[in-house]
């Protein structure tokens, strides 16, 4: 029987092998995965948990439906505006450090925001909040290019943006609840000490060069693929600003996030003011969209990486986004035009998960363009998303304020929907405009 061998054995003696045997690959990647799945649910477990407390928050403050939408757009706007520079120094730092310096950050501020006394304190600890979460995906793009085999790489992507809306779905619920027994100020601290823990143990264990883990075998390197890395070179900035593909994945991402972004701020307001649900069905009713997103990046990513071993990478990466928004677009037109509450809730739980089929593709194309500047162009991709997640809030409060209309607002998601589809087709991961 063939025993597992391990990249460095520290006491007693080596295993014997049959003659011939090659060593079986250590599973060190794995780890990597659990770290980033782990982190992506602290991530959103901190991003979300504003939601579900806006109303509380709203009439203790006494803001209005406009300031809170800035509320919830100072975020996005932190967070579009420092993507690229953070994506940047993953790029030229590694991952290690930058993820340890980004948990540490958003825990902070956090917990700073239930501290606020107003408006104008709320907007800063938002904004200051969305600056030090700005590069966490591109940072792990950093850490997948340099640790999985890139037939894993949409799956992986999936599984962490999977893992991030199943922690934003149990958030919805878990406020509702902390709601009912502590003060909206004390939930923010208590999820504010969650990622500290995280930091300590990811900048023990985690290594950026696979090569210097203690605990991988050559045969895991031969596996991973992973090179011993080179000095990083100067960003072509010229030739990432005349590349078509990466415009249009910033347009593709800018559409789909804008409709997003609904759903992670304005969504339990809607259920609460336009479809007359309690605060206890609200709970539950705007987690559905979260987990929807988990069912789709997961299995977009997932088909994305079948379809590219069977049809190339053109084909393969484009079709999740090219069958799901817009069948997207059309759920939210069904959610517009139903007069039943418990039906507009599930189209839009349905919209939401189709149009993440091809959330987890557009960060393997990432890897596939971006080469050695994989962080950047992550970075400007996300930079994009954010800023139509920026525009999202800020669109359904004035729609509220100046036309009193929920559907205006939701019309805008369609539109968005229908130009990330027409984006894909823009979009081929064979080019590499950075090599």
């Amino acid at each position: 029987m063939r025993r597992r061998c391990v990249g460095r054995y520290k006491r007693g003696a080596m295993p014997v092998l049959p003659p011939g045997a090659p060593p079986s690959p250590t599973r060190v990647r794995h780890g990597v995965l659990a770290f980033t799945l782990t982190l992506t649910a602290i991530a959103y477990l901190d991003r979300v948990c504003i939601a579900t407390a806006a109303p509380a928050m709203k009439d203790e403050l006494g803001l209005s439906d406009v300031q809170m939408g800035y509320v919830f757009s100072a975020f996005t706007l932190a967070y579009a505006a420092f993507e690229v520079p953070s994506g940047w120094l993953a790029d030229r730092f590694g991952a290690r450090l930058m993820l340890a310096r980004i948990v540490v950050w958003w825990s902070v501020m956090t917990a700073a925001t239930g501290a606020v006394g107003g408006f104008l304190s709320l907007v800063a600890v938002r904004f200051l909040f969305g600056m030090g979460e700005a590069g966490t995906f591109p940072s792990i793009t950093r850490a997948y290019g340099r640790w999985l085999p890139a037939p894993e790489r949409g799956r992986a992507f999936g599984l962490a943006l999977m893992t991030a809306a199943l922690a934003g779905a149990a958030t919805q619920p878990l406020v509702v609840m902390l709601l009912a027994q502590i003060h909206w100020r004390h939930t923010f601290v208590v999820f504010g000490c969650v990622g500290l823990a995280w930091a300590v143990a990811w900048l023990w264990w985690f290594r950026d060069d696979p090569h210097r883990h203690p605990d991988v075998n050559a045969a895991e390197l031969q596996l991973i693929g992973s090179a011993p890395p080179t000095p990083h070179g100067a960003v072509p900035w010229g030739a990432l600003l005349r590349s078509r593909n990466l415009w249009a994945m910033c347009t593709m991402y800018f559409g789909a996030i804008y409709g997003w972004y609904f759903y992670l701020t304005w969504l339990p307001t809607y259920l609460l003011r336009a479809r007359g649900f309690d605060l206890q069905q609200v709970g539950w009713l705007a987690a559905l969209p979260l987990l929807s997103i988990g069912a789709g990046v997961f299995v977009g990513g997932w088909l994305s990486d079948v379809l590219a071993r069977r049809w190339g990478l053109r084909a393969g990466r484009r079709t999740p986004g090219l069958i799901g928004l817009p069948l997207a677009a059309l759920a939210i037109v069904g959610a517009i035009r139903t007069p039943d509450p418990y039906a507009a809730a599930v189209l839009l739980a349905a919209a939401a998960g189709l149009a993440a089929l091809g959330v987890s593709p557009a960060w393997a194309v990432c890897l596939e363009i971006g080469g050695h500047h994989a962080g950047v162009v992550s970075g400007a991709m996300n930079t994009f998303g954010n800023l139509g997640g920026t525009l999202s809030p800020i669109v359904m409060g004035l729609s509220l304020q100046t036309w009193g209309s929920w559907n205006a607002a939701l019309a805008t998601i369609v539109v968005g929907y229908a130009l990330a589809a027409v984006s894909w087709l823009l979009i081929d991961p064979t080019q590499c405009p950075t090599e």
